[in-house]
């Protein structure tokens, strides 16, 4: 059958050397909005994403593309005993949780493996975990990623948890709206995800969308700086996690509005697209922020 549990849960995909700079995180943080509200040149809270030296601070969803920062060829997917069709693949959650706050230079090793497979019958979730280990041991933090694969379930697996994150029935504490400039997918792709889908016309339009669609990693690190913003006073340090289920598109031009509560030790929110004629369409999903403290 095209997935091979017993060959691919557990399986090491292997690790990779990477290192980053401070451009890059710069060049990161202005992929995902920083600095492109009027005023932001002057703000000293912006100027905290978007200016080199002693006052930079790195937001911890850099972690999740740190690896592949530098790639210039669209994702692979290449994963022991999982003979899947791209086209069938979605990105269905991702998570970060750090130890500390990520330095703004540096050099890393992750190495990656297949945590679980759930059988969801009519489809299948794949799941990676990497954990990224600094030159001298330290661990600097540990992503969680899924795949949805559609068509490929039904071996009688392990269906696994569906447990919705529950926002609370109160006004939330911060109810904000981004604005996606038409270019954001243009720069975020710089960030080591070519992928066509989110800047070739042609390639969108025969994958089934009317034009290109913004990276869902890209939403991700939208939201984690917008309710940073809102609700941590703009500082990265308190940031311990950030995990979310990715629950539908944004075009570029498009506004995503970011609802947020604070919880203990927490915040949770949801993110959905913000008038036009997709007003009120979801994009992420069972938002949860960690604190640290």
């Amino acid at each position: 059958m095209p997935i091979d549990p017993d060959i691919a849960i557990g399986a090491d995909l292997g690790s990779r050397d990477f290192s980053w700079s401070e451009s890059d995180v710069l060049l990161y943080h202005l992929g995902i909005g920083a600095g492109s509200k009027p005023g932001d040149h002057l703000s000293p809270a912006a100027l905290r994403y978007t200016l080199d030296g002693p006052g930079l601070q790195v937001l911890p969803s850099f972690g999740v593309v740190a690896p592949t920062f530098h790639e210039t060829d669209p994702p692979p997917l290449d994963l022991p005993g999982c003979d899947i069709n791209l086209t069938q693949v979605v990105h269905g959650s991702q998570s970060i949780t750090v130890t500390g706050p990520l330095p703004t230079s540096g050099s890393a090793t992750v190495r990656t493996r297949i945590s679980e497979i759930w059988d969801k019958g009519r489809a299948a979730v794949i799941w990676q975990e990497g954990v990224a280990t600094s030159a001298s041991g330290e661990e600097l933090w540990t992503t969680r990623s899924s795949i949805f694969v559609r068509g490929e379930g039904g071996w009688g697996g392990d269906r696994g948890r569906s447990q919705a994150v529950e926002v609370p029935g109160r006004t939330p504490d911060t109810d904000t709206t981004y604005d996606v400039t038409p270019q954001q997918a243009m720069l975020y792709r710089l960030c080591g995800d070519r992928n066509p889908l989110h800047a070739d016309p042609d390639f969108a339009q025969a994958a089934g969308f009317p034009a290109p669609i913004l990276h869902g990693l890209c939403s991700y690190g939208i939201v984690l700086r917008t309710l940073t913003d809102e609700l941590l006073d703009g500082d990265a340090t308190r940031v311990a996690g950030f995990g979310v289920k990715f629950a539908g598109v944004v075009f570029p031009g498009e506004s995503i509005r970011v609802t947020g509560w604070r919880e203990d030790g927490r915040i949770t929110g949801a993110a959905t697209v913000a008038g036009g004629e997709r007003d009120g369409a979801p994009v992420l999903g069972d938002v949860v922020l960690t604190v640290s403290g």
